[in-house]
């Protein structure tokens, strides 16, 4: 192929290669949950040794490291709205039937007061499980480390005081309490759990019985101190009652009033008084604007008027008289009027008088009456008060009676309905805690599988490799099983048929068959970084190229390192350096055996860096005189990461294939020398997968599936 068809085929093989990668990228966000099954699988043995580590841990904690806990229960019945003797709803009742006061005895079981009272009953403060200042010092454990730290030395635990060992005492005593309403009934569950089951059986059997008795205490105390109030308070009404008895009857004996009848009578003559007083003064005014009238006629000599006004009948004759003419007698007829007038001022002088009287008994009547009415009214309120007073006392008084006889009738409101037996174990659960730490040990199996696989930078298959890269994987080279360079030719000569022969006989094939049009004759092998196993593919691909009955010629590009002088038995005192300036014609430079069927050129050691000298018309001129010579030319070239030399001589080559070690080389790095050759206009043509351990690709879960180290091509393999 001339470098204008290469140079025209480039992009061609450019464009095809992309797509793929720009695939994998956008399948890189999805989880093939097939791929993880598969990595799980691959790691089936460490997760299979972690679950055995944990459940034999497990096992072990249960039966030699567990401390054996024993729990036992009380059945408690609780009395509902009992009834009792007497009806004192606030001395006595039962317990109410709601959720709430139902939660509450089983708090009030749990209580501080009663523990205080149990650890005393027991005497726990002398018993090493609850009381931890008895326990002797774990040396081992990491409190027992920690003891000097913390202060918990013997010294200082002996001056602890009395109340903080007891507060301990009780909050361990509560952790190894339980309480619990059994559903749909009213008996409480007492639970107690400790490491000896007679212990438990003893703990909540006292328990209940002092619940019992704390009961009784609490109703007791409030019997008394409903007794101590009600006697206070009877006390209190009894003097206050007689304080208004006497009250009464001081008023009794100081007022004249005898009865409320009696006022109503003061009241009538009162108004029998103001009548008559009313009617005399009328009459008094009246008599007195007829004497002004009277007088006022006699002034003015009207006769008909003043006898009119008078009435008198003598002074009505003495007025005919007058009227006749008689001499004297208009004379007597004044004196008549006279005497009238005078009867009738005396008359009116009477009235007024007895009007007086009248009205100075009225006066003396509404004060009286009054009075009388303000005290009634103050005998009235205090007769209610001490009715009040005495209605309340009389009640207190029955009440202190109820409470007097009620102190010796006191129940509790609950019974023990079955007393706890020796506790039956409960911890450790030796199939659970089993089955837990077998579970436990799966699942840390499955993260450093699944952590293992994450941190992972590596290839391990194929299709791993082309799916990241984009590029098709041309090869698989298993590790050939040598120990020195010097042994890969012998290798390759005794084992034509072993595995990695056929691997590189299978990377041959992919290569002349990668461009169908013209078979590459320039073939370059590269890698990213030192060690890839770049140099033990190109011998062997040229190996196996003469295999084929052509005329190959193996360049070692990398004249930095020069370690063909390692692989190769026979030395030339000339090499690429000198056939390059034409000092030694190709001939008499190359280097070549019986053993090795191939021209090896090797490399020499210039003083022009090697990227120029790459990059000369020499070097150009000489690969256009080598592909008239040679079938195919394979060049070993230096890691492209590390120095430029394979991109410029990536210029003549017609394939380059690019060996990534198994397992081994960092994606990024791969990722990083395939830009580095497209970016001179040459991609990679195919990647070769280097070095790959069969044993260690048969415990990933690889070994039935890919290239020539697969179990079923063992019987076509020499070992």
């Amino acid at each position: 192929m001339t470098g204008q068809a290469r140079e025209r085929e480039r992009p061609r093989l450019a464009a095809v290669t992309a797509a793929p990668a720009q695939g994998s990228a956008t399948a890189d966000d999805e989880i093939d949950l097939l791929a993880l099954l598969r990595t799980i699988w691959r790691g089936k043995w460490l997760i299979l040794l972690c679950a055995l580590l944990t459940l034999g841990a497990g096992i072990y904690y249960a039966t030699q490291v567990a401390t054996p806990r024993y729990t036992a229960s009380t059945a408690v019945a609780l009395q509902v709205k009992n009834p009792q003797v007497l009806d004192l709803e606030s001395v006595m009742s039962g317990v109410s039937t709601d959720d709430t006061s139902m939660n509450t005895e089983v708090e009030v079981i749990r209580s501080r007061g009663l523990l205080e009272q149990l650890v005393s009953e027991l005497d726990l403060l002398q018993d090493p499980e609850f009381n931890a200042t008895l326990r002797p010092a774990d040396e081992f454990s990491l409190r027992g480390l920690l003891a000097p730290v913390l202060g918990d030395t013997p010294e200082a635990l002996a001056v602890v005081a009395e109340e903080t060992v007891l507060n301990n005492t009780v909050d361990a005593l509560r952790g190894a309490l339980g309480a619990s309403v059994q559903r749909d009934t009213f008996i409480l569950n007492v639970r107690a759990t400790t490491g000896d089951p007679r212990k438990s059986a003893l703990i909540a059997n006292t328990l209940a019985e002092l619940y019992i008795e704390d009961q009784i205490a609490v109703k007791f105390r409030g019997t008394e101190e409903a007794v101590t109030w009600l006697s206070e308070r009877v006390t209190a009404l009894e003097d206050e009652l007689r304080e208004k008895e006497d009250q009464i009857a001081t008023l009794r004996s100081e007022s004249e009033l005898v009865s409320p009848e009696a006022l109503e009578g003061l009241n009538r003559q009162a108004k029998d008084v103001r009548d008559r007083l009313a009617a005399l003064q009328g009459q008094v005014a009246r008599d007195r604007e007829e004497i002004s009238a009277l007088e006022a006629a006699l002034e003015t000599g009207d006769v008909a008027e003043a006898v009119r006004l008078a009435g008198d009948a003598t002074l009505r004759q003495l007025a005919q008289r007058v009227t006749t003419g008689e001499g004297q007698a208009m004379e007597l007829f004044e004196r008549r009027a006279e005497t009238v007038l005078a009867r009738r001022a005396g008359e009116v002088d009477r009235s007024a008088a007895q009007a007086a009287s009248l009205e100075s008994s009225l006066t003396r009547l509404q004060a009286q009456a009054e009075a009388q009415a303000e005290e009634l009214g103050q005998l009235q309120q205090l007769e209610r008060e001490a009715q009040a007073t005495r209605t309340l006392y009389e009640t207190f008084l029955a009440r202190l009676k109820e409470a007097a006889v009620q102190r010796g009738l006191q129940q509790a409101d609950a019974r023990i309905l079955s007393e706890a037996t020796p506790g039956e174990m409960v911890a450790p659960r030796k199939a659970r805690i089993a089955a837990l730490a077998l579970i436990l040990g799966l699942m840390i199996g499955t993260g450093l599988v699944l952590l293992r696989e994450a941190m992972r930078s590596g290839f391990r298959s194929p299709e791993e490799l082309e799916s990241h890269t984009g590029r098709a994987v041309l090869g698989q080279i298993p590790r050939m099983p040598i120990r020195k360079r010097a042994q890969l030719v012998g290798y390759l000569n005794d084992k034509p048929t072993s595995a990695a022969a056929e691997a590189i006989r299978n990377l041959r094939t992919s290569v002349l068959l990668s461009n169908l049009d013209a078979a590459p004759k320039v073939i370059l092998v590269s890698s990213s970084v030192p060690g890839e196993g770049k140099t033990t593919q190109a011998i062997g691909l040229a190996h196996n190229l003469a295999g084929l009955g052509k005329k190959v010629l193996l360049i070692e590009g990398d004249i930095r390192r020069r370690t063909f002088n390692e692989y190769f038995r026979g030395k030339s005192d000339a090499g690429l350096i000198a056939v390059l300036s034409e000092e030694v014609p190709l001939e008499q430079a190359v280097l070549r055996s019986e053993e090795f069927p191939v021209d090896v050129l090797m490399g020499q050691k210039s003083s022009v860096n090697a990227a120029d000298l790459f990059s000369s018309d020499a070097f150009t001129t000489f690969m256009t005189r080598v592909r008239e010579t040679y079938d195919y030319i394979v060049i070993d070239t230096p890691p492209v990461l590390v120095v430029p030399d394979a991109r410029v001589m990536a210029a003549v080559a017609d394939a380059i294939v690019y060996a990534v070690e198994w397992d081994a080389t960092p994606r990024s790095q791969v990722t990083e020398g395939l830009k580095l050759f497209a970016s001179v206009g040459t991609p990679v043509t195919g990647l070769s997968l280097s070095q790959i351990d069969p044993t260690k690709m048969r415990r990933y879960g690889y070994g039935g599936q890919y290239g020539a180290y697969a179990r079923y091509g063992r019987k076509y393999y020499d070992a």
